[in-house]
């Protein structure tokens, strides 16, 4: 197996058609080829980590979004975050999340912890 870094946008390109072409032969795990795209599917995550991280999205960005997904209105934030006064702050931006929030919103609505933190 002659498997070398990912160092180069050309090394990680070549990678790629190399995993491609391994997934279309469906290799048994444990083979040669099955080893072979263990290890480069583990380069090319390793590559795309460093050069094409994906930032976590605005804590508010992203309550409004699930918001939007689960149909849900400031008012079904109460029992997470308040009253809705405090809802309506907390979504114009004009109070942040307390941590107290950030874990119930976590629980009710799936967000990442991580994410709401900011």
């Amino acid at each position: 197996m002659d498997i070398k870094p990912i160092r180069t946008e050309q090394d990680y390109k070549a990678a790629l058609k190399e995993v491609a072409l391994l997934m279309e032969s469906d290799p048994e795990l444990g083979s040669n080829e099955g080893d072979r795209l263990d290890v480069l599917v583990t380069l090319v995550q390793a590559f795309e980590s460093r050069h094409y991280a994906i930032e976590l999205p605005d804590p508010i960005e992203a309550i409004k979004f699930r918001m939007e997904q689960q149909d849900l209105k400031p008012k079904d934030l109460e029992p997470m975050i308040g009253r809705s006064n405090r809802v309506y702050e907390i979504l114009n931006r004009k109070r942040p999340l307390t941590m107290s929030m950030v874990r119930k919103l976590h629980a009710g609505l799936g967000i990442s912890a991580e994410c709401l933190i900011g």
